[in-house]
């Protein structure tokens, strides 16, 4: 009798388009295991993630707006939840593997910093090997996560989160090389871009750092003026022209992809680098620099259980540490490192 998975995968072939990543087809991992009776590889690969330390600190670290005081601003879990949610509509109209684009979109950002693309231009300056959030993800998947074991996810799961979208990148790279090697990974690529686009532009709104009628009418007419009418307009764009092209690859369509790029642009124009959002950075800043500073000096409050060995590992180490906070964690180190304490007279 076959078991639940095997009957999955049966479903996943008779149903997924031929240029589909089916399950049974994966590259498998980096160490071999034995296959689960109920979950097929990547359903066990999302699981994995969804249950890591790593995916619920995101919690509490920042996607546009740092420490937000009000309930409804995003933070870097609400923003993978709507890459996923994006990513498994797309998938799912396209007869895509939404399994795989699920658990590449959950875990594309596990290795983002604290204080959002703040945190990450600090680690970039002080870390001699440089930092791109998205190759800490797969530090994160593959040692650092289980006390240095790591989720031993898949290969096409790993392609996806190390070739998610990358600040102000091309929507669809013309390198094949830099393209995931999955169209679910593309699917992913393409939903972090719609999400960010739009949910940073809805957060920036509602902070009143801009006006609605500060947007271009001419991205407006092309995607429209709501929330959720430019999701429906790209969702259903990419849907209809990865169709044209029989799933040869996932793309938009010219004029929508240029509304996105110019809808990109003016959010970093107005919102990322505003002078609100900057100042409230240049602190963010200071603050990771006295932390990464003070840890290379303490290597043995950072490296936990790691034996570390020379300089190289030192910078590594405390990387490895400071990417790994949340928001929350870093402020409350920082003060108790360097604020004074109250004392209490009794």
């Amino acid at each position: 009798m076959k078991t639940i998975r095997e009957q999955t995968e049966e479903i996943e072939k008779s149903l997924l388009h031929p240029n589909a990543c089916l399950s049974r087809s994966s590259k498998g991992r980096q160490k071999s295991e034995k296959e689960d009776n109920l979950r097929t590889c990547f359903q066990r690969d999302r699981d994995r993630i969804i249950h890591s330390k790593s995916f619920r600190r995101l919690k509490h670290k920042t996607q546009v707006f740092l420490a937000p005081q009000g309930d409804h601003y995003r933070t870097r879990l609400t923003h993978v939840l709507e890459v996923s949610q994006i990513a498994r509509t797309i998938a799912r109209a396209l007869r895509l593997n939404e399994d795989l684009a699920e658990a590449i979109a959950l875990g594309h950002d596990l290795g983002h910093t604290p204080f959002g693309h703040a945190g990450e231009a600090v680690l970039n300056e002080l870390h001699p090997g440089g930092f791109d959030h998205y190759k800490q993800s797969l530090r994160v998947v593959d040692l650092l996560e289980k006390n240095g074991k790591g989720l031993n996810l898949t290969f096409e799961v790993r392609d996806g989160i190390g070739k998610h979208s990358k600040g102000i990148g091309a929507i669809v790279p013309k390198g094949v090389e830099d393209r995931p090697c999955t169209l679910e990974g593309s699917v992913v690529r393409i939903s972090d871009i719609i999400a960010y686009v739009n949910h940073d532009l809805d957060d920036a709104l509602r902070a009143g750092v801009i006006k609605r009628n500060d947007l271009p009418l001419k991205i407006t007419k092309i995607i429209g003026g709501s929330y959720s009418k430019r999701i429906n307009t790209m969702v259903t764009n990419v849907v209809a022209e990865s169709l044209k092209k029989d799933l040869a690859y996932i793309k938009m369509s010219g004029d929508v992809e240029n509304a996105v790029y110019r809808l990109r642009d003016f959010l970093f124009e107005r919102v990322y680098y505003s002078e609100a959002i900057m100042k409230e950075f240049k602190k963010a800043r200071f603050i990771l620099r006295a932390l990464y500073e003070h840890y290379l000096e303490h290597i043995e409050d950072a490296a936990g259980n790691r034996h570390v060995k020379g300089t190289a590992e030192k910078h590594l180490a405390v990387c490895d540490f400071v990417a790994g906070m949340t928001d929350s964690f870093a402020l409350m180190t920082y003060e108790r490192l360097f604020l004074p304490q109250q004392w209490t007279v009794l």
